[in-house]
């Protein structure tokens, strides 16, 4: 039974437990009392407070000196406890870093796991980007890429892009010279590296020794041409994060930039349950994992509690804006359209196409067909099938035409449709909301009577290669709907990733042939 009545007016950390004694929930509040009175007394709590709240039997509480001990308390009580109902940060994806292991003359790399010893430069969220750096570095200081040292010259040395240590080329202590190098280009200090190595050019040059002084003039080039690459307008001198989110249907759809020393470097995004202090829960358990920046731009007012937290973490003052004008409105402004395009413009694909072929309900589950063959032989059929906008890969199928023999495209796609969902009829699994066939007329008559046999009223159309022609069952003429519109864009992507499947297995089953 939760007591009220044991709670004090003061700052800390809340628990909400269940009947087994398991925590559930960890908060913080100003006023224990207060913030946990709340929780019981108000009505209308979002779907996921209402559902702890009932699920709540027994609190417990710890009390705080300030309002800030709080958060640091509750960002470590969640790292260790894990309660169900606080929200799990789950990235997206999985961003490859740039790695230096810690060998007598270290190897660099490109790793998604930072594992090992060494040193971890990234993650980089852009591959292109990533890539661009990496063979930067790695050929301007010529670092060796190699598992192990092998016992002769690899071609790489002989095409100048390793300084050889395997064959005692270059000396440990000259190594580790351009590792060191190597880490501050990676740790962005770009220009001061530059102004160094310069001075050291003309020192050299003035020693008469040419060739050293050549071989720094060529780095300085690779390292200036991957400062203009990376250089944009805005020229600070510290990190900003920007943050901005999309809340949509209980759910909190939430976008981070990371800019670095005015360049805008990669973003993250993530997805969570929605509660009451989402905004706040979010900040405080992703700056205690992730390195927090200079200044961190939101699209509304914090807490102060959060920028003393921030500060608290970081160890200097961490400044949290809310720009009204100018350019960081402009990068919240951007943020927002990256959450809007990334999180729901696979829905947008959905609705237009939806409007276009005057379907009854949006077209979430669509499976689309096509044969493949070579000139009659190995003629095989293709199913993809595209969930939510995007390609749901575990339910392609694949099909070995069984009934034909020589060229019959008619015929083929007949058989691959009864196949499909004959089976999906007789174990009772989920229809499609549309099916879309590879072919003009005579592919969607093939098909759409199959169906009819089945006893299935699903919603059918074909795409005629190169006219990229819509046709619908009972129309005489393909729908008027433009190419290089957003439906028929759309179909024609599934219509590319069906023709995809079905080569790639004509191919496989060619190549085994030819192996037997």
């Amino acid at each position: 039974m939760i007591d009220l009545e044991s709670l004090p007016h003061l700052p800390g950390c809340y628990l909400f437990k269940d009947a087994k004694g398991e925590v559930l929930y960890v908060g913080k509040a100003k006023d224990l009392k207060k913030r946990v009175s709340s929780y019981l007394q108000k009505r209308d709590h979002d779907p996921k407070t209402s559902a702890l709240v009932q699920a709540a039997r027994d609190l417990d509480f710890i009390v705080t000196d300030t309002e800030v001990e709080a958060l640091l308390l509750e960002n470590t009580l969640i790292k260790k406890l894990q309660p169900r109902y606080n929200i799990a940060l789950k990235d997206s994806k999985r961003y490859a870093s740039i790695h230096l292991t810690d060998d007598a003359f270290p190897r660099i790399r490109i790793t998604r796991k930072l594992a090992g010893g060494g040193t971890f430069f990234g993650p980089f969220v852009s591959a292109r980007e990533r890539d661009t750096v990496f063979q930067v570095v790695k050929k301007t200081f010529r670092l060796r890429t190699c598992r192990r040292l092998p016992k002769r010259a690899c071609l790489r040395y002989h095409m100048g892009t390793c300084s050889g240590p395997c064959i005692g080329k270059i000396t440990e202590a000259e190594y580790g010279k351009r590792v060191l190098r190597a880490k501050s280009v990676l740790q962005g200090n770009i220009k001061e590296l530059i102004d160094c190595m310069k001075e050291e050019m003309m020192e050299s040059a003035a020693k008469q020794q040419f060739e050293q002084a050549m071989e720094l003039r060529d780095e300085i080039r690779a390292l200036e041409y991957l400062q203009e690459r990376q250089n944009v307008e805005r020229q600070k001198i510290f990190d900003q994060d920007v943050l901005n989110y999309i809340v949509e249907g209980g759910n909190v759809y939430l976008m981070l930039f990371k800019v670095y020393k005015g360049t805008l470097e990669g973003k993250e995004d993530f997805v969570f349950a929605r509660n009451e202090n989402f905004l706040e829960e979010f900040i405080v358990q992703y700056y205690s994992e992730t390195e927090v920046p200079e200044e961190l731009i939101v699209p509304e007012a914090l807490d102060e509690t959060l920028a003393e937290f921030l500060t608290c973490v970081k160890g200097k003052r961490v400044r949290v804006t809310v720009p009204k004008q100018g350019e960081k409105k402009d990068l919240l402004e951007l943020a927002l359209k990256n959450v809007e395009i990334g999180f729901f413009g696979h829905q947008k694909k959905l609705e237009a196409l939806q409007e276009a072929l005057s379907l009854p309900k949006t077209p979430d589950v669509i499976e689309g067909f096509d044969i493949s063959h070579l000139s009659g032989t190995f003629t095989v059929g293709s199913m993809v099938q595209f969930r939510g906008g995007r390609p749901d890969k575990q339910n392609y199928r694949r099909f070995k035409i069984r009934s034909i023999d020589g060229i019959d495209d008619f015929a083929s796609i007949a058989e691959v449709v009864r196949r499909r969902y004959v089976r999906q009829k007789e174990e009772g699994r989920e229809m499609p909301d549309l099916i879309i066939v590879d072919g003009g007329k005579g592919q969607l008559w093939a098909a759409s009577q199959e169906l009819r046999k089945l006893g299935l009223q699903i919603p059918i159309i074909s795409i005629a290669k190169r006219s990229e022609d819509i046709y619908v069952p009972g129309l005489r003429h393909p729908l008027p709907v433009e190419k290089d519109e957003k439906a028929s864009l759309f179909v024609q992507e599934i219509r590319d990733e069906a023709h995809r499947f079905a080569i790639k297995y004509n191919r496989l089953l060619r190549k085994k042939s030819l192996i037997s």
